[in-house]
């Protein structure tokens, strides 16, 4: 199905349980390595709700789901593996520590895709003896069913292993981004970030609740965002005069009071216990699991809606089955 037979994981939380579900879902062979005691656990119930969301989201023709096996070291779970995902913690020196083991096991062709949020890969590759074919390949939860990840290369990442990344993530239905110069936290957490810290402001000052806050993001821009993003949002507001206009209109109040960007709230256990405490009357009502497969249905209720009409996530899930039915017809 994909350019690739087989994939080593190393750590299986969030990240890398939704890694080892798009994997297995396209056919790919996947070796984790997870030290958790409950390591095992935790990544079948993410399978569990992956396979439930893709039975309600493909409409193709899928490959044979792939084999999924639990290592006992690093060594075992890269060998053989083209490609391997890192998935552990985002301490510098754990994710060097584990390099060095991965490179002592694998030759110098096999690619190794970082899924750190921040982290510079120059920082990560520093000390690999071949540094050429380390990159960050960072998704978005849950990632077997968002489409985007952020390939960034570092100083002595080569060309032909963003290429190859790019292959291999587009091959197993999702939207390469090529973030060209390298940047901490790189694009799409930087601008969370800007959002995060206006609305611990916020809360801070009672100027809204966590719950407030989410309803004007999910009933208000954030659907428009879903589907066109930032800037194709302001074109249109812009009316037939299009940006220029919008930002001779709108760009004066870039000069207003409107935002602390530049400013945090102290994270004290004041506003640690206020946020907890609103979000736990926003949302404790659900459990996490029951959280996940609530958002995994509307996700793909939201996919299938882009889809139909082949814009945005929609058209990449639509070259997606594409793609599934024309390898299908060519396997028979």
């Amino acid at each position: 199905m994909a350019q690739i037979k087989i994939a080593a994981v190393i750590g299986g939380g969030v990240i890398g349980g939704g890694w080892i579900a798009r994997l297995l879902q396209n056919g790919i062979d996947v070796h984790v390595f997870d030290p958790a005691k409950d390591a095992r656990q935790k990544i079948n119930a993410i399978l569990e709700n992956a396979s439930l969301a893709a039975n309600s989201l493909i409409d193709a023709p899928r490959p044979d789901y792939g084999n999924l096996t639990f290592c006992n070291t690093i060594a075992d779970a890269v060998k053989n593996a083209s490609l391997v995902i890192e998935a552990v913690p985002e301490r510098l020196e754990l994710k060097r520590s584990v390099y060095r083991e991965i490179e002592s096991d694998t030759d110098q062709h096999t690619l190794i895709a970082s899924s750190t949020s921040g982290i510079l890969p120059s920082d990560l590759q520093c000390e690999l003896q071949y540094p050429e074919r380390l990159l960050v390949a960072h998704p978005f939860n849950p990632v077997y069913l968002l489409p985007l990840v952020e390939l960034v290369g570092g100083k002595k990442t080569s060309a032909e292993t963003i290429e190859r990344a790019k292959t291999i993530f587009k091959s197993i239905g999702m939207r390469p981004l090529h973030v060209r110069k390298e940047i901490e936290a790189f694009i799409a957490d930087r601008f969370l970030e800007a959002v995060w810290r206006e609305a611990l402001w916020m809360i801070k000052d009672d100027i809204a609740t966590t719950e407030e806050i989410d309803d004007a993001i999910r009933f208000g821009f954030g659907l428009r965002w879903a589907q066109m993003g930032l800037f194709e949002t302001f074109r249109i507001a812009g009316g037939e005069a299009g940006m220029r206009h919008f930002i001779e209109q709108f760009g004066p109040c870039l000069k207003w009071p409107w935002t602390k960007l530049m400013d945090v709230p102290d994270l004290d256990d004041k506003l640690t216990d206020k946020i907890s405490m609103q979000s736990d009357d926003q949302s404790g009502r659900y459990s996490i699991g029951e959280l996940e497969r609530i958002r995994d249905r509307n996700l793909v209720g939201i996919l299938k809606a882009l889809k139909a009409n082949q814009w945005g996530a929609g058209e990449t899930l639509a070259d997606y089955e594409s793609t599934l039915r024309n390898r299908s017809s060519g396997d028979q």
